[in-house]
């Protein structure tokens, strides 16, 4: 069965719910997780260079990874599962490249996500980094959807 589990956290209620499959799966199966944050270093230079400096950018950036990964451990600490953290800095490519860097180098055998199951014209436009890690993912991948805008508003 599965012993090393990797799960991307951001704080996002998806991730949060990938990250408690990924829990279940773990106290199954006896496995441990790695739970990985990256932060798109590209964000701080193609969009607030200017305004903010790309340092400032970059040090919130990485403030909210580490915050998300604290969470995300303390969790995981309450439901008697070992997990470690890394924050991954990435300033080429996408953050779907940074998670299956992380689980090659790791050796993962699973990767839980939670995915906001996009499609149509939002897909088209936002990508799917879900879908990219699907794509090039050396091992299997367990996708969580998370709750869709449409289904909260008709609560």
């Amino acid at each position: 069965m599965y012993k090393r589990i990797l799960v991307p956290v951001d704080g996002s209620i998806t991730a949060l719910k990938g990250l408690k499959e990924a829990l279940r799966i773990a106290r199954a199966c006896g496995a441990k997780l790695r739970l990985v944050h990256v932060v798109d270093e590209s964000l701080a230079l193609r969009d607030s260079a200017f305004a903010f400096g790309t340092e400032h950018i970059l040090d919130l950036l990485k403030a909210g990874g580490e915050k998300a990964l604290q969470s995300a451990k303390a969790l995981a600490a309450r439901q008697g599962v070992a997990a470690e953290s890394v924050l991954v800095e990435r300033c080429k490519g996408r953050i779907a490249d940074g998670v299956v860097a992380e689980a090659c180098k790791w050796r993962a055998d699973l990767l839980v996500l939670g995915t906001h199951g996009r499609r149509g014209i939002s897909h088209l436009v936002l990508g799917s980094d879900a879908e990219l890690v699907v794509r090039q993912a050396p091992v299997p991948v367990l996708l969580v959807r998370g709750e869709s805008p449409s289904r909260r508003r008709a609560r």
